[in-house]
């Protein structure tokens, strides 16, 4: 089994299962509405030229994240 490790270092094309989020506040609220919640299936399907933000696809949308907001999200890559 792989290590957990931030949303933010998942590789494009890669997938990994939410763990948790240590946001806190609007910003915890914010991304539990957009679907990043403990047991959702996430995938990086796009980046930008400098990695900043990446686009993830995540209960059938696609969601664009920075830097700062995808280290708080913590998951355990798939496969």
């Amino acid at each position: 089994m792989e290590k957990q490790m931030t949303l933010y270092q998942l590789d494009t094309g890669r997938g990994g299962i939410i763990d948790s989020l240590t946001a806190s506040g609007r910003l915890r609220r914010r991304l539990l509405d957009l679907g990043f919640i403990p047991g959702a299936l996430v995938t990086c399907e796009r980046q930008s030229l400098f990695n900043d933000p990446k686009a993830y696809a995540i209960r059938g949308a696609m969601i664009a994240l920075r830097r700062d907001e995808a280290k708080l999200i913590k998951i355990m890559p798939i496969k």
